[in-house]
């Protein structure tokens, strides 16, 4: 089953029992097997979805055996990967962890869910829960959106993270511009005039990033082609893109399995692209939660640490966890 709602959008949609049809499909961070929903998207009454159960004893048992990462794991690893982007001159390469919580004796899924959609109305919300996987998140960063009719294709530049009380400093400001040029540059091949807007504050619960948004009149036919240059973006993985990504392969401690990958939703006008950030996966006696940072020269391991902890608690506090 799967629950999710679109961006400034309070209706609930899953989807039926009409297997001929896929509409839905995540794909992880490196590409591989996508996680594929059949059935036609539908929309669920708020009174059809407060009679539905869905119990934490219908998840897998956690038998990965992950241990987390320490603060000091985490510190150390950090300064390696600055070592790489000083020798190698990076712009910019993202580093993650899972933060893995164990302490309660069981979840209450759709409270859970619940509280994400009432946190994050400007984000994508979902949660899934299928003989594979069960995950769930709330993010708003939109790799891409196609309007079927129109052919315009919208797309961002999302980088940099701080409370929202704090002043952007120039890491912050650095660490996005590459973002915004990357994304710059991909359009300029598939269309004459692309729009982008002036850089702003983009607010998301306890944080804030910067943002630039991107509009173009695309060929229907190149679609599939930018979504493919677009993933991942400098915001999840780096740049260059192909380096960062094997660099990401040999310094993280786990694999990325759906974060920092994307989702596609398609409905009759529209073909969603949204970045599977904020987010965890789900098991019976644990949880995993995937955050992570854009790292530069520049960057303080100490606050880099505390960065990923303020993302974590964006899912933790959301969490409906009987201990």
């Amino acid at each position: 089953m799967i629950y999710f709602k679109l961006p400034f959008d309070e209706n609930l949609y899953s989807t039926d029992k009409n297997y001929d049809e896929k509409h839905i499909a995540f794909y992880p961070f490196e590409g591989l097997e996508t996680d594929e929903h059949p059935g036609k998207i539908i929309e669920i009454s708020p009174k059809d979805f407060d009679k539905l159960t869905f119990s934490g004893e219908s998840l897998p048992k956690d038998e990965n055996k992950f241990i987390a990462e320490t603060k000091d794991d985490y510190l150390e690893n950090l300064e390696k990967v600055i070592e790489v982007i000083k020798e190698n001159q990076l712009p910019k390469l993202v580093y993650s962890r899972r933060k893995i919580f164990t302490e309660f004796r069981e979840i209450d899924l759709k409270k859970s869910f619940e509280n994400l959609c009432q946190s994050y109305p400007n984000a994508f919300r979902y949660i899934f829960i299928n003989e594979k996987n069960a995950w769930m998140g709330a993010f708003s960063e939109v790799l891409g959106k196609f309007n079927k009719k129109t052919h315009s294709f919208e797309t961002m530049s999302l980088a940099g993270t701080l409370p929202v009380s704090e002043s952007w400093s120039e890491k912050e400001i650095e660490e996005q511009k590459p973002v915004t040029e990357y994304i710059r540059n991909i359009l300029k091949n598939y269309s004459e005039e692309p729009e982008e807007s002036t850089t702003y504050d983009h607010i998301s619960g306890n944080i804030k990033h910067l943002r630039t948004d991107f509009k173009a009149k695309i060929k229907p036919e190149h679609l599939d082609e930018i979504i493919r240059q677009l993933h991942p973006t400098p915001a999840v993985c780096g740049i260059p893109k192909d380096f960062c990504k094997e660099k990401i392969r040999e310094l993280e401690k786990f694999p990325r399995e759906l974060y920092a990958g994307y989702i596609k939703i398609e409905n009759e006008e529209n073909i969603y692209y949204f970045v599977n950030l904020r987010c965890c996966k789900l098991y019976e006696d644990s949880i995993h939660i995937f955050v992570g940072g854009g790292i530069t020269a520049q960057s303080n391991p100490e606050k880099e640490w505390r960065e990923t902890e303020l993302k974590s608690e964006a899912i933790l506090k959301n969490l409906s966890i009987i201990r």
